[in-house]
């Protein structure tokens, strides 16, 4: 971890502003275009400043140069910016990095792709003042826009689900002793997915509250290529990390999306045992089997192409990914699996 502005806190801000609890936001980012958007719109944010801000350079290899302009739209801000790298590691490393640099009472995390409104400052600060004192966090208001004059795609719409989702970090305030009580984010994941349910988990485990709060963010629908959707199988390994950690029904606990992993792999060993009795010469087992398969795959497909506005690209889209998909999952289910083999039960480790 390099530090790339001068050491601002050689005191330390106050814990309470005349407004208010004292706050800092901690932004882990990749140097994307959106970065300049997300500081701007917390630049001109009405109400009681942060005494901190924190942009985490998660980049391999980073080049200084890249963050130049999104921080000169901070205007007086920049002044109490600092810019850190982690590494590479992945966002909840980057957001230790932040946690570690921060010296107030709460850390507002937010992602480099959200813009927050316009009177976010405000917002938060009353979040944060009527937050008793066994919350340890206040979640804001996360809102996705989507296209008016079509149905929204596949993608679209799993963005939208962020909308409704519990604890994410693109907009999350935490108290600080409680991220300290807990040990922060656990790096071993390595992708934006489920590091923010981990987190949660263990800190109500730890006696704490999570509550939402007022304050709204936009989080627009980034552009994506069609393969979006299958490189976001990889999450699946997170999933199986997330089984290890907090029980097969994690998913119950932390409110989520059971998702379609089991019936990923169903349709995977359908194909798989047709294929190998079809090697077999057993034609009519190998039928069967293939047309379990088929029936899977065109059902997700369906489920996929239904709600979308079907547009040639969109059809294509959809039915090429929905047979890759099931054997993209089931890969990466079974090497989380194998990989976090030995990972204890959360509360084992506990600190």
């Amino acid at each position: 971890m390099t530090r790339t502005d001068h050491d601002r806190r050689t005191t330390g801000p106050p814990h309470r502003t005349a407004d208010g609890p004292a706050y800092a936001v901690v932004i882990p980012t990749l140097a994307r275009d959106t970065l300049a958007d997300c500081l701007a719109a917390l630049a001109a944010a009405t109400g009681p400043r942060p005494e901190e801000i924190v942009v985490v350079d998660d980049r391999s290899d980073p080049d200084p140069a890249a963050l130049e302009h999104p921080l000169s739209v901070l205007g007086d801000l920049r002044e109490r910016t600092t810019v850190l790298t982690s590494g590479g590691r992945g966002p909840a490393a980057a957001r230790n990095t932040g946690l570690r640099a921060v010296t107030t009472p709460w850390v507002a995390f937010l992602d480099d792709d959200v813009q927050v409104g316009p009177h976010w400052c405000a917002q938060l600060v009353q979040d944060l003042a009527e937050a008793s004192d066994d919350t340890a966090a206040v979640q804001g208001v996360i809102a996705v826009p989507l296209p008016g004059e079509r149905h929204p795609t596949d993608f679209e719409r799993g963005t939208a689900g962020l909308a409704r989702a519990r604890w994410i970090t693109a907009d999350m305030a935490y108290r600080t002793a409680a991220l300290r009580q807990v040990a922060g984010f656990d790096e071993r994941f390595r992708r934006a997915f489920r590091e923010d349910a981990d987190l949660a988990l263990r800190v109500m485990d730890a006696g704490w509250r999570i509550r939402r709060g007022r304050r709204t963010t936009r989080h627009p629908v980034r552009p994506a290529d069609r393969w979006v959707s299958l490189h976001a199988q990889r999450g699946n390994a997170d999933d199986a990390l997330m089984v290890r950690l907090h029980g097969p029904d994690w998913w119950r606990k932390a409110c989520a999306p059971r998702g379609r992993i089991r019936a990923h792999l169903a349709v995977t060993a359908a194909g798989a045992a047709a294929c190998a009795l079809a090697a077999a010469r057993r034609p009519r087992l190998a039928a069967a089997a293939g047309l379990g398969w088929a029936a899977g795959t065109a059902e997700f497909a369906w489920a996929r192409i239904a709600p979308g506005p079907r547009t040639r690209h969109e059809v294509t889209t959809m039915i090429v990914t929905s047979v890759l998909i099931p054997p993209a999952a089931t890969w990466y289910w079974l090497s989380g699996l194998w990989r976090h083999r030995a990972a204890p039960a959360w509360q084992e480790v506990a600190p």
